[in-house]
């Protein structure tokens, strides 16, 4: 992805004061893009060493960003403009007290813009970032805290020795020290943190959290890690190449395919739960949860195969996922009807509808797989589309728009999985639109044969309000696209049959009657409706108060259709604080998962060690 990619410079009618300044700018870029970055970063350094927080905001474009993950803030936080990055150094610079900033490696210069790595300390931890300068000035400054100085992670060079060498009579093996902590952890003993979903999120926070050394439990009603994805439809396969799906610690290995099978993956994730050591409670359902006030903690009962406890952690975080809880329509006739009905995330497969009349209402990424499943094993399949859903072709995703950070040719060219991770996060979601706008209309130029076909079948097709397609519409609403995998293929050809413009205005006992009047018979119905907001189990776990009070959760507040403003500039309540005390939310994507995960672990061990954390820029609700 090209820092540059679809950046217009705004023309400008220039002073005399601006010629000048230009002027110096053509001796300045006679210097090495590296030297150029070491004089920033000099510059910087010593505005920030000297409080001189006019300086440091001068080393800023006039619009300029600084994207924060905790280093600063102690939250997630894109700052918008010098007035906005002078606020936040008013309040955070006496606690933080950066130094040391230094170029990681060589800087590069690409249509004006120069890219560079850098390191930096503060107070308490180590940080990298990335920088990108135009004309001399900070267009965008990514800082990222790595570590907490007297808290690192005990790997490399601390890494444990495992044996203990010596004469003890009273030795316990590694294997009895972690059948102890097994008893003891929930029953005995408390953990600091309790994780509410045992899926690829609450065990990649868990595997940090263990590193950090933090008592952690993750409970999950399902009895094994990785059956949440053993459980879904036969077909379902990862729609993300495998580059860009690794846990944290264990990438997957080398012969890995490219788009993982479900059960691969919950192979894959029970097996990484037993390797990294975590506290996993199977057969584990939440019934509720309460802070107490008085003493800082939450009550939280759950139902332990049949056995009831009370758990009383201090930092309670639900990794449930991106989404909340299924959505699922209330349509007239509903309880009338003589067939079988369920909504997406229960329907077991194709299999057992040979021959049968299905009908699946949504027309996003698991309505496509299920229509196409169904398809597969002989079932008589329409799908209806009642809104415009954004459809890429799978081999075009990897080639237009993930192959530059996350394919073998981006390991080839040295970029790491943290690197590609990082790069994606440098990018403000202010300009982010910018730099996907050019690529999904040269997608659509691509691809134009393709859509015309669905087009022609009826189809609503779009690529976003503003032409960005996928990602921004993943970050904004979590829904309404699909990774084609081959069921557009099944539509253009009328395979998959297809109402668009419509939904279910009532059901009999055995069809359907739409809205535009048309009946079909049915003898499935799937409710491939997509789910409701993560606050929703915060709802149903804690209480109504407390969701009202953490507010939406996912979405920027973009004002475009759900997710609307306003502008907040991060999507909402997730891996930060809330307006509820000692409550988190963790999901998203394998990468997200794996990415942010780095940062709400060190947010949650700070704490649990007594370290300041003074958070600017709490989100408003």
């Amino acid at each position: 992805m090209n820092a540059a990619n679809g950046i217009q410079q705004e023309s400008q009618t220039k002073t005399t004061k601006e010629r000048d300044f230009m002027t110096y700018q053509k001796l300045d870029n006679e210097l090495s893009a590296s030297q150029q970055v070491t004089n920033w970063l000099q510059d910087f350094d010593q505005a920030l060493r000297t409080k001189d927080i006019d300086k440091a905001v001068q080393c800023f474009e006039t619009q300029g960003y600084w994207r924060d993950l905790i280093s600063f803030t102690w939250n997630i936080k894109t700052l918008e403009g010098q007035d906005e990055i002078k606020e936040m150094l008013s309040h955070t610079l006496e606690a933080t007290e950066p130094y040391n900033w230094k170029l990681d490696e060589e800087a590069v210069e690409n249509d004006g813009v120069i890219e560079a790595w850098i390191t930096f300390d503060t107070k308490v931890a180590r940080g990298y970032g990335h920088l990108r300068l135009r004309n001399g000035k900070a267009w965008t400054l990514l800082t990222t805290m790595t570590e907490l100085k007297d808290f690192p992670e005990k790997r490399k060079k601390l890494r444990s020795k495992g044996a203990e060498h010596g004469v003890n009579p009273d030795r316990l093996t590694w294997q009895e020290k972690r059948e102890l902590e097994d008893k003891n952890l929930g029953y005995s003993e408390q953990p600091y943190c309790l994780i509410i979903g045992g899926g690829q999120g609450g065990i990649g926070l868990g595997a940090r959290l263990r590193q950090l050394e933090v008592p952690t439990i993750i409970i999950d009603k399902q009895p094994k890690p990785g059956d949440t994805w053993r459980n879904r439809y036969k077909s379902l396969c990862l729609h993300d190449p495998v580059w860009y799906d690794h846990m944290p610690y264990i990438p997957f290995p080398e012969n890995w395919p490219v788009f993982t099978p479900k059960d691969k993956v919950g192979d894959w994730l029970e097996m990484y739960t037993k390797i990294m050591e975590l506290n996993y409670w199977g057969s584990t359902e939440c019934i509720s949860a309460a802070f107490d006030e008085e003493l800082q903690q939450w009550d939280v009962e759950v139902d332990r195969a049949g056995e009831r406890l009370v758990l009383h952690p201090k930092q309670l975080v639900l990794a449930t996922g991106m989404s909340g809880l299924p959505n699922i329509p209330k349509i007239p006739g509903m309880e009338d009807f003589a067939g079988e009905q369920h909504h997406s995330s229960q329907h077991p497969g194709g299999e057992a509808y040979q021959g049968k009349k299905c009908i699946v209402l949504g027309a996003n990424n698991s309505a496509h797989d299920i229509c196409a499943a169904l398809w597969e094993n002989g079932a008589d399949v329409t799908m209806l589309q009642r809104s415009s859903t954004h459809i890429i072709k799978s081999n075009t995703l990897m080639d237009e728009v993930l192959g530059g950070l996350y394919s073998e040719e981006a390991i080839e060219n040295g970029i790491t999985t943290y690197k590609a991770d990082l790069t994606f996060g440098s990018i403000p979601f202010k300009i982010m639109p910018q730099f996907h706008e050019p690529v999904y209309r040269k997608v659509a130029e691509l691809d134009s044969d393709f859509y015309q076909k669905l087009t022609d079948a009826g189809f609503m097709l779009d690529f976003g309000e503003d032409h960005t397609g996928l990602f921004m519409k993943y970050l904004r609403r979590g829904s309404g696209y699909y990774i084609d995998v081959g069921a557009s293929e099944l539509v253009a050809e009328g395979k998959i049959k297809l109402k668009s413009k419509v939904g279910i205005d009532h059901i009999k006992s055995h069809s359907v009657v739409l809205t535009d009047g048309t009946e079909l018979e049915a003898d499935l119905i799937v409710y491939a409706t997509g789910y409701g907001s993560m606050n929703g189990w915060a709802a149903k776990i804690i209480s109504q108060e407390v969701a009202d009070k953490v507010g939406k959760c996912w979405g920027m507040g973009s004002d475009t259709v759900k997710d609307p403003g306003p502008w907040e500039g991060e999507l909402r309540n997730m891996w930060k604080p809330t307006q509820q005390q000692a409550l988190w939310f963790h999901g998203g994507n394998l990468h997200q998962s794996r990415h942010y995960s780095q940062y709400l672990s060190l947010q949650l061990k700070a704490r649990m060690e007594g370290i300041e954390t003074p958070v600017y820029g709490l989100q408003e609700v």
